[in-house]
């Protein structure tokens, strides 16, 4: 009996990568105009592909009765598709990055906590693959904790939150920006131009104020003459946001913070910082007699990583982050 070869299935000629990735913009920001600025491309040159995607489909993918524009029953089944099919992509993409580093002997990294859930696994993924004949070592922790390990010599690369002042010794590159936001308990209502008023009802949940974050929140807090009863100063990201979901409290975090605790999302609501825009930088700091190089390698394949697993998911929860929540490019 003659074996049964698979049947390859072609993608019919509107389906292209390009089609998929303005698809999955326009679903996040709710019109075609956005998702085509968002992607670099012309308005009419935007509905084209889209036209394209949906004919080759042989079926709608947005109700474009409704504004915002809304997911047909099979766009909202085509998008699940296409996020997997591009993470992946994404993914593959970001372990290629790093494919000059093989001649180290020696690498310590430092890594803030802020990555330990979506991007750090991924990074020493590729590192490793990579890191022959290395002695290689991981450390993560806090922000304040990676600079002073960086300061004293202890580590080659930091990434970290960017405090105040310069990091003697290093250069920087910038990777994402990171706006501080509000996290409310699921239905608390907030009201508009009335949002400090309203939160009168909870205490604010306070990040530690050791931490580079906690100490960002206070000033700004202070800048704007607000002072919040001091009931809360938690070092936990985990416990805040478990807090907030269970009603007891409000904080100001950032959607990096979020997407780390994202298991409290379905009761947490995230809102727009009602004082004046406020947001923290993550950097990579390499020790000024580290190979640029290898930091460039690094830097390329956190930036990959990070629009991957941080930027897309959380454009989800809080569309409305637009370019605050960004990637910092090259």
């Amino acid at each position: 009996m003659t074996p049964m070869r698979s049947r390859q299935i072609m993608l019919a000629k509107g389906i292209t990568l390009r089609a998929l990735e303005l698809f999955e913009a326009v679903a996040q920001s709710g019109t075609v105009a956005e998702g085509a600025r968002l992607m670099g491309l012309s308005l009419p040159a935007a509905s084209q592909q889209l036209s394209n995607l949906e004919n080759s489909l042989g079926c709608p993918l947005l109700d474009r009765s409704h504004r915002p524009l809304q997911l047909t029953p099979a766009g909202r089944v085509f998008l699940h598709r296409t996020r997997d099919a591009l993470s992946r992509i994404r993914q593959a993409q970001a372990e290629l990055t790093v494919l000059d580093i093989s001649h180290l002997t020696s690498l310590r990294v430092g890594m803030i906590d802020d990555f330990d859930a979506e991007i750090t696994p991924e990074l020493v993924i590729a590192l490793a693959k990579n890191l022959r004949n290395c002695d290689f070592r991981l450390t993560t922790g806090p922000s304040h904790d990676m600079i002073a390990r960086m300061a004293n010599r202890q580590l080659d690369i930091v990434v970290s939150a960017a405090p105040a002042d310069a990091v003697q010794g290093t250069v920087e590159y910038r990777l994402l920006r990171d706006p501080y936001v509000l996290a409310v308990p699921r239905g608390f209502e907030l009201p508009k131009g009335k949002e400090m008023e309203a939160l009168a009802a909870l205490p604010l949940l306070r990040y530690d104020r050791g931490q580079l974050m906690g100490r960002q929140i206070e000033a700004h807090l202070a800048r704007h003459r607000i002072a919040l009863p001091d009931r809360f100063e938690i070092d936990s990201n985990q416990s805040i946001m478990a807090l907030v979901a269970n009603g007891v409290g409000f904080s100001i975090t950032t959607p990096l913070a979020v997407l780390r605790a994202r298991a409290f999302l379905d009761r947490v609501t995230i809102h727009p910082l009602p004082l004046a825009a406020m947001s923290r930088t993550i950097s990579l700091f390499a020790a000024a007699d580290q190979s640029s190089h290898v930091a460039t390698e690094i830097t390329r394949t956190l930036r990959a990583l990070m629009t991957a697993r941080l930027i897309r998911p959380a454009k989800d929860f809080a569309p409305w982050l637009g370019d605050s929540f960004a990637v910092i490019p090259a």
